[in-house]
């Protein structure tokens, strides 16, 4: 079974608030017959179309294949976020690889934000980004540590832009009597996810990149000048860029070994109207302590977009608005028989430390995927890296490759039981509020 087509209609966007709400975007013509390219980008998520647009603007000859819609899988789908950091945070990063890379990597995460936004502004790209992030926590304990994190970034890394919130402060702004406290990031922020995925697409087309949409690639044969092949075409490229993420399947096995994909799920509440103030008083997006993490913020027509709920495999639960009402029935009681009009799940990839995953599999061949949640800034940096590198400027791309990444254990064939019975675990505990 393929998870290109296990879950949607081929060539088609999910039916998500997201895509009833996108810009308009004309379809691109399948590969046909065979091309030459300085370089082939393989997926048309936020990696791939970053990739394509940077090395377009440096004068590479780029064809970009896409297997359904550009922006069509996590990149389309996601809950909007653009986090601060990487996945893992900073104290958590200097124990694993030393204050030096974990300082680079900050450092790095922060010019991915800066990237995001000097993309949006620089395309004209109308996606609604919106300034600032909650962290929420459950218990006490949790809020002392977030709290704890917030001296930690404002005083090792001279991080201004976040502020610690006690139970009160945190009811102002979200008043879920789930919560008891956490933190604000002002740096943080949310937006329109497949608005800004096609925004990236027309820059990169505009820019000269030869977009392949409903083009899966079958194959790939390496050596000096690697051979890329679709059902209908084949690529002659210098490079390669494989921009997978959860869709990669078999094309390459080093990553498949380190990278997983999973499931998760968002639905979009009937527009609340005076009721929203009982979601949230500002425009934020919110993100929660539990392992299975919540996370969730409101629309421009002032409805809830409320992710949770996790599975792991092929095929997408058959009621997916039923088991993510669950959790936003935790969070917001009163919202218990709230009207659903959109619910929809997409396939993202995880990594064993929850860090991504960037990689030169060949000598010609980059790969970048498994951001495990945080891919909206981390993946539109990582295309960017990926495009210096080829070029020969590959620092940042080097620095991002050192994080030691290992495989999943159990092989293909173990693997998924394995790591379904681990976030069984989590769940678990997330449930009995250990």
């Amino acid at each position: 079974m393929n998870l290109l087509y296990s879950n949607d209609r081929p060539g088609e966007y999910p039916q998500s608030w997201y895509a009833a709400t996108a810009a308009k975007a004309p379809r691109t013509a399948p590969l046909s017959g065979e091309v030459r390219a300085d370089v082939c980008v393989v997926g048309a998520g936020y990696t791939g179309l970053s990739a394509a647009l940077h090395l377009a603007e440096r004068g590479y000859d780029v064809v970009l294949l896409e297997a359904h819609r550009a922006g069509f899988g996590a990149s389309g789908r996601n809950g909007g976020q653009l986090g601060s950091g990487q996945r893992q945070e900073q104290d958590t990063l200097e124990r694993m690889l030393g204050r030096e890379d974990a300082r680079k990597l900050w450092h790095l995460a922060e010019e991915a934000k800066q990237l995001v936004r000097g993309l949006i502004d620089k395309h004209a790209i109308d996606c609604q980004l919106k300034p600032g992030i909650a962290w929420t926590g459950f218990r006490r304990s949790e809020v002392d540590h977030m709290h704890a994190y917030v001296e930690l970034l404002q005083n090792r890394y001279g991080y201004d832009q976040i502020e610690a919130l006690d139970r009160d402060a945190m009811h102002a702004i979200c008043p879920s009597p789930a919560y008891v406290g956490g933190l604000l990031d002002h740096g943080a922020g949310h937006l329109h996810p497949l608005n800004f995925a096609l925004g990236l697409a027309r820059a990169a087309t505009a820019a000269g990149v030869r977009l392949h949409e409903n083009s899966a690639v079958r194959n790939i044969t390496t050596g000096p000048q690697t051979l890329v092949e679709t059902e209908h075409g084949k690529v002659q490229a210098d490079h390669v860029i494989l921009a997978c993420n959860g869709y990669l399947g078999g094309l390459n096995a080093q990553v498949a070994r380190r990278v997983m994909p999973i499931n998760n799920f968002v639905i979009a509440t009937r527009p609340l109207g005076e009721e929203a103030a009982r979601v949230l008083t500002r425009d934020i997006a919110v993100a929660d302590s539990k392992f299975v993490i919540n996370y969730f913020r409101l629309s421009e027509d002032r409805r809830l977009l409320f992710g949770g709920g996790e599975s792991y495999g092929y095929k997408f639960p058959r009621d997916i608005a039923a088991l993510v009402r669950k959790p936003m029935r935790q969070i917001f009681p009163h919202l218990a028989d709230v009207p659903i009009d959109y619910a929809w799940g997409g396939t993202l990839a995880i990594t064993m430390k929850r860090l991504p995953y960037l990689a030169r599999v060949a000598p010609n061949i980059l790969s970048a995927s498994g951001y495990s949640g945080h891919g909206v800034g981390t993946a539109t940096h990582a295309g960017m890296l990926m495009a210096k590198a080829i070029a020969g400027q590959a620092e940042g791309f080097d620095t991002m490759a050192r994080i030691p990444t290992a495989p999943f254990p159990g092989g293909p064939t173990l693997r998924t039981p394995l790591l379904t019975l681990a976030m069984t675990w989590f769940a678990l505990r997330d449930r009995l509020g250990f």
